[in-house]
């Protein structure tokens, strides 16, 4: 009998109905982070960005036990041990974590079961995350002896606030999803039953709306996370005036005069 062949961990690609998923996809290890992993999720972001049926991207992981359990540990022999090797894979870690947070369309991580670490740094970088009931949230650095980079810290402050940022990496604690939704960590919860019709219907709703429209409500949230001097405000103005010019926009008021449903097509 012929052995099946092993199981290659990637972050897996496919569009369907307006969305884009990125599915991280290691799941006997509950789909921990290679540098390989890490580095291809830039180009699978671009991919996203250039295709003009995408509204919205999503991030996710394989299975039902988890979106991501952080690094994958076992490679940190290899790809963590020496200065050059530890700089190329935080580089490729912070590069993945970048092309997510500045997409230039809506990301939300949909998380099933374990958050932890690298993997809740993830989430965290997605506009919107959704969780099961039972998902459970830790970053676990303190107890494993890892620095955590100013980056890192500075991204989850920015959008969890300093006190829920100090609760989670000081005590390294499990949060239930309950902890997490009061730590904004997440900003729904649903039972497993109703979870996929409710993200189900989210995504569709997004998906409906005016591209346009949530390509510039997009990049003011990416500009307002930057230091306020390197805010570009006069790129927010450009893509607003394109709202405002666009055949979408005429389609909008359109079809709210005719009481239907707009068909937009991002032109």
């Amino acid at each position: 009998m012929t052995e099946p062949a092993p199981h290659t961990p990637s972050v897996r690609y496919a569009v369907a109905d307006g969305i884009a998923t990125l599915t991280i996809d290691q799941p006997a290890k509950m789909n921990a982070m290679t540098f390989d992993m890490w580095s291809s999720v830039p180009g699978l972001v671009k991919k996203a960005e250039e295709d003009r049926s995408v509204r919205v991207i999503v991030v996710t992981g394989a299975g039902d036990r988890a979106f991501c359990a952080g690094a994958d540990i076992s490679q940190f022999g290899a790809k963590r041990t020496g200065e050059e090797a530890v700089r190329a894979y935080d580089e490729a870690v912070a590069d993945g974590m970048a092309a997510i947070h500045d997409a230039a369309k809506p990301t939300i991580a949909v998380i099933r079961g374990i958050c932890f670490g690298g993997g809740c740094a993830l989430a965290l970088t997605c506009d919107l995350r959704f969780a099961t009931a039972d998902s459970r949230f830790r970053v676990p650095a303190a107890r494993l002896g890892l620095g955590y980079g100013f980056s890192s810290i500075k991204m989850m402050v920015k959008k969890l606030g300093t006190a829920a940022v100090a609760d989670i990496l000081i005590s390294a604690r499990i949060l239930d999803a309950a902890d997490g939704e009061r730590a904004n960590v997440i900003h729904r919860a649903w039972p497993r039953e109703s979870f996929e019709a409710e993200v189900k219907a989210y995504l569709a709703t997004v998906a409906a709306n005016a591209p346009l429209t949530l390509a510039a409500i997009k990049r003011s949230l990416v500009e307002l996370s930057r230091p306020e001097a390197d805010q570009d405000a006069e790129a927010v103005d450009a893509l607003v005036a394109r709202c405002f010019a666009s055949a979408d926009y005429k389609e909008g008021q359109k079809a709210f005069l005719e009481k239907r449903l707009p068909d937009f097509r991002g032109e």
